[in-house]
């Protein structure tokens, strides 16, 4: 007898089998998704489990690697809940190969195990196996102000192809083609490091580019940050005088031969339309000097020059272990404006950094120019003061070939409106389009709330980010400065590793801090280094120490711990030195910059500056790092050193209670900062902490709940009120919409980034010290963590859960909010929370990632009326004011009583 199942019940059954089926997905190598160009010798596996049940965990896993068909290594079926950053054990990687890789992973519920796979290629495994010579123009105008040269040179392929890769890079920056196509779609590489002790190059699968027969190479050379003036005292030529390219085209044939094209002295030069490109400056290009087809092979360049040997160094070249910087969005003009001095200015609704790319069609020699800024003046006139010497200008003088589309090449400006000079008739909007360019980090984490203000402050934090992740961290993007300052990159590195994925990025700016940190172990205020000598400043330097770390609670890679750990080490030993009887009260300290001033803006508020004595915060900061220090060194299980730190910090903490604390426990400096960096770590006796939380929280009131403080007491003003019941207090200074807060440039100003002053524009619309005044700054950004972590919730436990293994969801409701939700692709896969309140009810829905556990802390004191999905709860447990339990993988809808 046959049996037919309705159609409905089919599909319900199917859905029922893929529902419970066990995936895996996002597969990386070294936390590159199917990357090309590792060099590393052990390179590291990570995958994520996904499944729709509850309370999955991998109990098994088995990693394959081939070589074409070749199995060249296998781990076996390994009993391990581990799935992250597996090291390689097999034979030797060959250089320039393809692998794929095999992960089958066996977990608690399901029989079957799971399949995936994925690939990587290699980079060039040893230094030795550089052929190509470093090459440059020759040309005697191919200077910091002068021209950007073409180089190109002509190869014959005579049989067919199986594979061809480009090794490639420039001290300076580089534009590669091959027969006439770009070679990648990455901009300003290759970046910037510190060029002379740490450069990086770029590996490119060109095999479709290629062709029998005759192929030509060329490749554009600009300045970049390697020649450019670069800070404000107009130092030009700090790594070198002369750009120079290292190319290397290693083809593989089907018949098993190979062959390499490489730089060398057959190489030829020219000067291009590209008159000048500069960082600060600009660009300024002639197209009527345009060279049509220059890298196509059938091209005449017998009127080239002939390039020049160099005698750089190879030896200490590496792959690039960052994702590079690419184009993302774009905007259009949202208007056209006309401001009193009858200038045409187009506004993008956006601050934004990158170029404007248009298309024309003009006369011959009808000059376009383009000028650049942030903001306006309060009559319309475009703001250019606070750009100091940067002209961040681009022009453009016309061929007169209809419907040119054109863009810069080799810089970048910050701006959301634009002067445009020189057009003829009526300007049209839609023939403009600004382009963004950043770093090519993964989106991670989002936060949204009941407040459209808050939504708005969120968006800002992202696009700040956005804006100053070029390579590397920078302050601002726009002016005469553009720098990795250390101090900034520290305190907003946890809410950048939520925003975007930022494990790579930073573990290759460390490797410049390493580069760059001097021989006493004083780590330079700007990284890659520009500034000069220095002995270390709290806060800023501190970031060789708080940023590994901060990486490794996030991501939960040790990797960047065991690279950076002698770097941390030598740099506290340099503030230990410092130190006379255990305290750091001696040297340069920025302190806490930019707190507030009774004369910023005149405030009603402004009852006393907010400045705090530099060593007492000097002091917190040695605390800190001490403390990161025990952390890390427990990590890596050197328990001798952890016992050393362990007595230092006491005795830290010792000196700072005598040198900067009554015996009542009021602190030297009546500031919120002074208080909370005291509150933060743990640097007063516990007995004294409630009163410094009183005295805390009646400053604030005194400031009618406004805060004053700078970039290193407002990462932590929040957190601290929330983690000694004050969160009411936190909320009222998060929702504060009047100077000085973070609400105040978006309420008053229509802000859309982050502004390096709270007052960057003063509440009458006039201008702080144009000196000083970027708005596009992340550094105060940094709220964006405690949104994340108290609204949202979410958070990872940092000694046995890094990474999100462990979790926490720990909402804090308040400020009148009727609901938040978060969410982080974590290296487990997707954690999110989600609550709303309705009347007395509290919604919370959970998403918790396979093969991790959560904690989640209930905000209600009715522990009857918690509910998962309608059944009651049990096991819960009472912590203070919160009732918590643990949970496995999974979705959950939990509701509560909370009035």
């Amino acid at each position: 007898m046959k049996y037919h199942l309705p159609p409905f019940l089919i599909a319900s059954l199917l859905s029922f089998s893929s529902w419970a089926q066990l995936s895996v997905q996002n597969l990386t190598v070294e936390n590159l998704s199917n990357p090309i160009g590792i060099d590393r010798a052990q390179p590291r596996f990570s995958w994520q489990l996904n499944s729709d049940k509850q309370n999955v965990k991998q109990t098994a896993y088995e990693i394959s690697v081939r070589s074409g068909k070749k199995l060249v290594w296998s781990t076996g079926k390994i009993s391990s809940e581990n799935s992250l950053r597996i090291p390689y054990g097999g034979a030797n990687l060959e250089s320039d190969s393809k692998y794929t890789w095999q992960v089958k992973v066996w977990d608690n519920q399901t029989k079957t195990p799971a399949l995936a796979t994925s690939n990587f290629q290699t980079a060039m495994m040893r230094h030795d196996e550089w052929k190509a010579q470093w090459i440059n123009s020759g040309i005697e105008a191919d200077s910091v102000n002068g021209i950007v040269p073409h180089l190109r040179k002509t190869f014959e392929v005579k049989k067919p192809i199986a594979s061809a890769t480009v090794f490639v890079t420039s001290r300076g920056l580089y534009e590669a083609s091959l027969n006439g196509k770009r070679v990648g779609d990455t901009f300003l590489t290759p970046g910037w490091t510190s060029y002379n002790k740490h450069l990086q190059y770029q590996t490119y699968d060109v095999t479709k580019q290629l062709s029998t027969g005759k192929n030509a190479v060329g490749v554009t050379l600009g300045s970049g940050w390697y020649r450019t003036k670069l800070a404000w005292e107009n130092h030009k030529n700090l790594y070198g005088k002369e750009t120079a390219l290292l190319f290397q085209l290693h083809i593989k044939y089907a018949d098993g031969s190979e062959d390499w094209i490489v730089s060398d002295n057959s190489w030829k030069s020219t000067t291009s339309h590209i008159l000048f490109s500069e960082i600060y400056d600009g660009e300024r290009q002639d197209l009527r000097k345009e060279i049509k087809g220059w890298d196509l092979a059938n091209f005449d360049d017998s009127k080239w020059q002939n390039v020049k040997i160099a005698s750089f160094a190879t030896d200490y070249l590496n792959a690039s272990v960052n994702e590079p910087i690419k184009k993302h969005e774009t905007f259009k003009p949202v208007k056209v404006l006309t401001s009193p001095k009858g200038e045409t200015i187009l506004d993008f609704g956006q601050n934004v950094v990158g170029w404007v790319k248009f298309k024309i069609s003009g006369k011959a020699g009808q000059m376009i120019k383009l000028y650049h800024v942030e903001m306006l003046d309060k009559h319309g006139v475009p703001y250019f003061e606070n750009l100091r010497s940067a002209k961040a200008q681009a022009h453009y003088v016309l061929s007169g070939e209809p419907n040119q589309t054109i863009e810069p090449h080799f810089t970048f400006f910050g701006f959301r409106y634009v002067k445009v000079e020189g057009l003829e008739g009526k300007i049209n909007p839609e023939d403009f389009t600004a382009v963004t360019l950043y770093s090519d980090m993964k989106p991670l984490g989002s936060f949204e709330c009941s407040n459209p203000m808050v939504n708005q402050l969120q968006k800002n934090i992202q696009w700040g980010q956005r804006g100053n992740f070029l390579d590397v961290p920078t302050d601002c993007p726009q002016r005469d400065e553009r720098l990795g300052w250390t101090g900034d990159a520290e305190v907003f590195s946890r809410t950048a590793a939520y925003n975007f994925n930022v494990n790579q990025f930073f573990a290759k700016w460390l490797k410049d801090v390493t580069a760059d940190q001097e021989p006493d172990g004083a780590i330079p205020f700007v990284i890659p280094n520009v500034l000069g000598k220095v002995t270390g400043a709290a806060g800023w330097s501190d970031a060789g120490i708080i940023i590994p770390y901060n990486m490794y609670v996030v991501y939960g890679d040790k990797q960047i711990l065991q690279d950076q750990y002698a770097s941390m080490k030598a740099y506290l030993n340099h503030v230990r030195g410092l130190a006379k009887n255990d305290l750091w009260n001696m040297g340069f300290q920025f302190a806490d910059w930019l707190s507030y001033r009774v004369d910023d803006s005149k405030s009603a508020i402004g009852q006393k500056s907010a400045v705090t004595d530099v060593y007492l915060v000097a002091q917190c900061f040695y605390a800190y790092n001490i403390e990161l220090m025990i952390k890390a060194a427990k990590v890596l299980q050197k328990n001798e050193e952890v016992a050393d730190y362990e007595a230092l910090l006491q005795r830290v903490k010792k000196a700072f209670q005598q040198e900067f604390m009554t015996a009542s426990g009021r602190l030297i400096s009546e500031t919120q900062t002074a208080y909370i960096l005291a509150l933060q770590f743990d640097m007063l006796p516990e007995s004294l902490r409630q009163n410094a939380v009183n005295r805390l929280v009646e400053n604030i009131k005194s400031y009618e709940y406004h805060l004053t403080t700078g970039f290193l007491g407002t990462p932590f003003l929040n957190p601290v009120l929330t983690r000694y019941g004050q969160n009411d207090v936190a909320y009222k200074l998060l929702l504060q919409d009047t100077y000085p807060s973070w609400l105040y440039p978006i309420k008053s100003h229509g802000a859309t980034t982050i502004w390096e002053r709270w007052d960057s524009m003063k509440p009458d619309s006039t201008f702080q010290d144009p000196g000083m005044t970027s708005f596009n700054h992340y550094a105060y950004g940094a709220v964006g963590d405690w949104m994340y972590r108290t609204i949202a919730g979410i958070d990872t436990k940092e000694a046995d859960g890094a990474g999100y293994k462990l979790s926490v969801i720990k909402p804090e409701l308040g400020g009148g909010l009727t609901f938040a939700k978060g969410s982080y692709l974590t290296p487990y896969g997707k954690i999110a929370s989600n609550w709303k309140i309705e009347g007395d009810w509290l919604t919370l829905e959970i998403e918790v990632p396979a093969n991790t556990e959560s904690t989640v802390y209930f905000p209600t004191s009715d522990i009857s009326s918690i509910k998962n999905n309608g059944v009651a709860l049990t096991d819960l447990k009472q912590e203070g004011k919160w009732i918590s339990k643990t949970f496995g993988s999974g979705k959950y809808a939990f509701t509560m009583k909370i009035r």
